[in-house]
């Protein structure tokens, strides 16, 4: 199948997934990640409608996409995946968002990186809600305690924009339910503490799970082989 024809079956299972949920049509987002796939299957997909893409590695973005946002003004890129301090000045130049914030450092080179650029960059907070996930902020105290930061005006240029996690690499429902609703009620509670702050993005869901996701309120899902076809990694 076509990219387009597989952007067009993963919609429709989102939308499928929004009633059988009983949420609003439209209620969440699809990110295209399009890491390990050329520039030509990105413009495939912009194409067919897809404006929003997900790239993890920082060199390999930085390379492919430039040139697309010069030929097509409303596309928009999130980095995800973990995020090492020194590519950061070069991952603020090509994305409106960074979606893998875990640690306070990183936020502080950010907030540099954008300073010099005076550039704004929006971001989620990665936080830790499954065993086998190794990356994210570890509890609830180290979100909030970063959180205080950023309301003090420690980071000027740095727009809280919600949280995003991963779900434990099993075939065990329950286990990858709890991941969803530890994170949405971490939201939800944050939110109220933090009200300055518009917190309601959560990122959560990927190819394999991203229905249970939406069911305990994704607002963003993460979608790459179903979309493009398997990775070619020798890239």
């Amino acid at each position: 199948m076509s990219v387009a024809e597989n952007l067009d079956n993963i919609k429709k299972q989102i939308r499928d997934a929004e009633k059988a949920s009983g949420r609003k049509e439209g209620s969440v987002k699809l990110m295209a990640v399009s890491k390990f796939h050329p520039g030509d299957a990105v413009i495939q997909a912009i194409n067919a409608g897809q404006f929003l893409f997900g790239e993890n590695r920082v060199q390999e973005a930085a390379a492919k996409f430039p040139p697309i946002f010069e030929q097509y003004k409303n596309v928009e890129l999130h980095m995800i995946g973990q995020l090492q301090s020194n590519k950061v000045k070069h991952a603020v130049q090509i994305a409106s968002c960074i979606e893998s914030v875990d640690r306070i450092d990183l936020l502080k080179e950010i907030e540099k990186q954008c300073a010099k650029i005076e550039k704004s960059i929006k971001v989620l907070f990665e936080v830790h809600t499954g065993e086998e996930s190794k990356s994210g902020f570890p509890d609830e105290i180290a979100v909030r305690n970063t959180l205080e930061l950023c309301a003090n005006g420690d980071f000027p240029h740095v727009i809280p924009a919600g949280f995003m996690t991963m779900a434990p690499f099993t075939k065990d429902e329950k286990l990858i339910r709890k991941s969803f609703i530890t994170l949405r009620e971490l939201k939800e509670k944050l939110s109220k503490e933090f009200s300055q702050f518009d917190l309601n993005e959560l990122s959560m869901g990927m190819s394999g799970d991203f229905k249970i996701a939406i069911e305990e309120g994704s607002t963003l899902v993460r979608v790459g082989t179903a979309i493009f076809g398997e990775r070619d990694y020798s890239k």
